[in-house]
Parts: structure tokens; C-alpha cells; sequence
């Protein structure tokens, strides 16, 4: 690692030796800031895992629930009961904290379940089927938001790693090399004008 291009003075020695100390405090923080980050990021993770187990039983329960309510009714009557059903869907921006930062997502308010069909010529997988697609769409739309923030925390872990690796490879070390430059370069002053007094001393005594 090549040092500073500064000259050898106490002067620069100091500021030298002050940047290496906050350069060490830096990666410290920071070392331990990407520990946190990693840590929550496996934590979120784990829920977007168990999310898709979830979701994968709700789809496996909903979509025969589905084809069962087709072959009962039949694909008309199907299609003028969705048509009878309207929901509005709201959404609005929410923060979420993780690893002690604030991150932007965006919820959707699942509203509630209403009867918008006579119960006349309908039937009781009609209710089932709307059950089980309000899961599966809440479910999805809660694992959208946490992977939102699953990608945006992978990046500032990524962001962290190279502050890091950029102090550990590359400032410390050539702060560290400039400072070690610098006092064996002062020392070796200090040795030749200790024996340029001696050398005085020595004529003058003479």
C-alpha cells in the first residue's frame, strides 16, 4: 500500500495520526453497523420465508376451492357473482424500521368482507372462495412490503461492506504506513542532529 504524499513534519505526523485514529473508530461503527444490518436482514429473511409457506397453502386451498365452485355453478354464474363483488383497495405509504434505519413501503388496506349478492342461487363455496383469495391477497401484499425492504436493507448492507473493506484495505493501512514513514523519518533527523551538537560539543571542547 503506497503512503501519503506529504512531507515528513510533526506537523503532518499529527493530522496523520488523528485521521488514522477516526479512520479505526469508522470501521469499528461501521463493522459493527453491517453485524446489525446482516443480522436483521437474515431476521427478514426468515418472514419472507414463512410467508411463502403460507402463501403456498393458502393457493393449494384456494385455487380447488375455485375449481370446485366452476364445476358446481358453472363458469356464467361464476363470472356474474365477480362482477357483482366491488371493493376498494386503499394504499398508502408506511416506514418500516430495520437495523435501527427507517425504510418507505407501501401497505394496502384489506377491507372487509361484504355481501354483494343475494343469497338466492348462490352457494356456500361462493363464501369460501372469497375467504380464501382475501387471505392470499393480504398475504401478498404483506410480502411485497417486506420484500421491499429485504432489498433495500441487502443494498445498504452492500453499501456498508465496501465503506469497511475500503477502511480495512485501503485508508487504515496507508495511514498507517505514512504515520510509520514519517516517525522513522523524524527519528533519523533526530539521531543526525544529536550527532551534529555531539560533533560540536566534541570541536568546541577541543
Amino acid at each position: 500500500m503506497a503512503k501519503l504524499n506529504i512531507a515528513p513534519t510533526k506537523s503532518n505526523l499529527l493530522a496523520v495520526k488523528e485521521q488514522l485514529a477516526v479512520a479505526v473508530d469508522g470501521y469499528d461503527l461501521l463493522e459493527q453497523k453491517r453485524e446489525i444490518l446482516v443480522m436483521e436482514l437474515m431476521h427478514m429473511i426468515e418472514k419472507v420465508r414463512l410467508l411463502e409457506v403460507e402463501i403456498e397453502k393458502t393457493i393449494n386451498s384456494a385455487y380447488p376451492a375455485l375449481k370446485n365452485m366452476l364445476l358446481t355453478v358453472g363458469g356464467d354464474r361464476v363470472e356474474h357473482i365477480a362482477h357483482s363483488i366491488k371493493y376498494d383497495f386503499k394504499m398508502k405509504e408506511k416506514s418500516l424500521t430495520a437495523g435501527g434505519m427507517s425504510f418507505k413501503s407501501i401497505e394496502v388496506q384489506i377491507p372487509k368482507q361484504q355481501l354483494f349478492y343475494s343469497y338466492l342461487g348462490t352457494f356456500a363455496n361462493s363464501d369460501k372462495v372469497t375467504v380464501e383469495f382475501f387471505k392470499l391477497l393480504s398475504l401478498l401484499t404483506e410480502l411485497a412490503s417486506i420484500r421491499t425492504v429485504v432489498w433495500r436493507l441487502a443494498g445498504e448492507v452492500k453499501k456498508t461492506q465496501r465503506r469497511v473493506n475500503a477502511l480495512d484495505k485501503m485508508i487504515i493501512p496507508q495511514n498507517r504506513e505514512t504515520k510509520n514513514y514519517i516517525e522513522s523519518v523524524l527519528e533519523e533527523r533526530d539521531r543526525e542532529n544529536v550527532f551534529v551538537l555531539k560533533s560540536l560539543k566534541n570541536r568546541k571542547s577541543k
